[in-house]
C-alpha cells in the first residue's frame, strides 16, 4: 500500500495519446481520463506539484501511415494540435474532479489555453493547481518526450515519470520476450548504448545532462503514479 507521504515535491508526468483511447481503436475513451483524473486528484491532495505532458497519438502523430506522404513538418504540427486537445480533455477531467488545472501550449491560441511562460507556470504550481504542457515544444522534428523532459527542466522538477503498458525497463521487448529481465535501476548511459527504447536519445541526453532521474512504470495498475511518488519501489529508475 502506497503511504500518504510523498518524498517528491514537484514532479513532471508524462502520458502517452495511447493511454486515453482504453480499448478504443482511437480517440479518447472519457471513462479511462476520467479514472486518471481521480489518480492524479489523489497526489495533488498530498501537496504535490504537478506538470503534465500529454502525447499525441491516439488522435495523430507525425511520423505515422497516416502522415505517409506528407510534409513531415506539417505532420508534426498536426501532432502537436492533437496534443492540445488530449491536454483539453484532460482539463476537463480534472475540473469535473474539483483539480484546478492550467493548459499552457508552446503554440499560441489564446482561445483554448495560456502560452507557455515558465514563471507563470511556476506560480500555477507553487498555487497548487495541475499544468498541462501543450504542443510539445512548439518544434517539428522533437518528440513529445523530449518536450516533457524540457519542461520537467523548466519547472525544476524532482523527477519525470513516464507512465507505461509494462512495469519498467527491461533488456529486451517483454511481450516478444517472455524470459527478459526487468532493470529495477539504469544509468543513461546504459539506456544509450543498449538502446532500449525508453525515450528518444534526445531526451535521455536531456536527462542526463541535467542530472534528472527518470522513473519508467506502468500506468494500467491503479495507484502506482502515488506509489512512485512516495518512494515505493515500483518500475525502474533512471539516473546516474
Amino acid at each position: 500500500m502506497a503511504t500518504d507521504h510523498p518524498v517528491f515535491e514537484r514532479v513532471l508526468l508524462k502520458l502517452s495519446g495511447e493511454t486515453f483511447m482504453g480499448k478504443l481503436s482511437g480517440g479518447i475513451d472519457p471513462e479511462v481520463v476520467s479514472a486518471l483524473a481521480v489518480e492524479i486528484k489523489d497526489v495533488v491532495a498530498m501537496g504535490v506539484q504537478l506538470g503534465i505532458v500529454i502525447g499525441g497519438g491516439n488522435i495523430f502523430r507525425g511520423m505515422s501511415d497516416n502522415a505517409r506522404g506528407m510534409d513531415r513538418t506539417t505532420a508534426d504540427y498536426m501532432g502537436m494540435l492533437a496534443t492540445v486537445i488530449n491536454s483539453l480533455a484532460l482539463q476537463s477531467a480534472l475540473e469535473h474532479a474539483g483539480v484546478i488545472t492550467r493548459v499552457q501550449t508552446a503554440i499560441e491560441m489564446r482561445a483554448v489555453a495560456e502560452p507557455f511562460i515558465q514563471r507563470r507556470a511556476m506560480r500555477h504550481l507553487e498555487k497548487g493547481r495541475v499544468v498541462i504542457f501543450a504542443a510539445g515544444t512548439g518544434n517539428p522534428y522533437f518528440t513529445t518526450d523530449t518536450a516533457a523532459v524540457l519542461r520537467a527542466v523548466e519547472i525544476k522538477a524532482d523527477i519525470i515519470m513516464k507512465a507505461t503498458k509494462v512495469d519498467g525497463i527491461y533488456d529486451f521487448d517483454p511481450v516478444k520476450n517472455p524470459d527478459a529481465v526487468m532493470f529495477a535501476r539504469i544509468s543513461y548511459t546504459d539506456v544509450l548504448t543498449k538502446d532500449l527504447k525508453v525515450m528518444d536519445a534526445t531526451a535521455i541526453s536531456l536527462c542526463r545532462a541535467n542530472g534528472l532521474p527518470l522513473s519508467v512504470f506502468n500506468l494500467m495498475k491503479p495507484g502506482n503514479i502515488k506509489r512512485v511518488i512516495c518512494g515505493e519501489n515500483v518500475g525502474t529508475i533512471v539516473g546516474g
